[in-house]
């Protein structure tokens, strides 16, 4: 079991630059921790520390899953994005018709029929981890990246979304292996 009390000390301390976390943000934050605990083998420590860190990233720090352009409005998203309706949504916002497809037939949840369905924590959070873990996103797994013989923050963002931001994630991941370990 996850020491949250030490969790949420070393995630003040070391990733909460206003040392200041909302309610909303624990809440979020407990919640995907339960889901971490329900699946803490799916990934070794590093593996999941780089999860943590992309969700941190992708959800602009709120561990909440998310529309795409999530400040931006809906009728943004219709004129601006070329695969309305099927835009990012979720910790790391599956987007195109045919990736919502594929995690209906693998999940059964009607995600054609209604693509919010994919910022339902749960429904983000297995997907999410199937997609890593096979490469579903990019045709890169996270293994490739982390593993018993190599540990590449930095190209592990090759999984998700290329070069993106991947200097700042691989900094977040060795910080989430940091609190992770520590807290174990």
């Amino acid at each position: 079991m996850l020491n949250r009390k030490t969790f949420f000390q070393l995630y003040r301390d070391r990733l909460d630059k206003n040392k200041k976390i909302s309610q909303q943000e624990v809440d979020a934050l407990d919640l995907f921790l339960d889901m971490f605990e329900s699946e803490k083998d799916y990934f070794t420590i590093p593996q999941w520390a780089y999860v943590f860190a992309t969700v941190f990233h992708e959800t602009a720090f709120t561990f909440e899953p998310v529309r795409e352009a999530f400040h931006l409005s809906e009728a943004w998203r219709k004129n601006n994005l070329r695969y309305y309706p099927w835009y990012g949504r979720g910790y790391v916002q599956t987007t195109w018709e045919e990736n919502y497809r594929k995690d209906e037939e693998r999940t059964g949840i009607p995600f054609t029929k209604n693509p919010d369905l994919a910022l339902v924590p749960r429904n983000a959070f297995c997907t999410m981890l199937y997609n890593m873990k096979h490469g579903v996103y990019t045709g890169k797994r996270l293994d490739y990246y982390i593993n018993n013989d190599r540990k590449s923050y930095l190209y592990a963002r090759y999984v998700i979304n290329g070069k993106d931001k991947r200097f700042t994630i691989a900094s977040y991941a060795e910080t989430f292996e940091f609190i992770l370990t520590k807290s174990m």
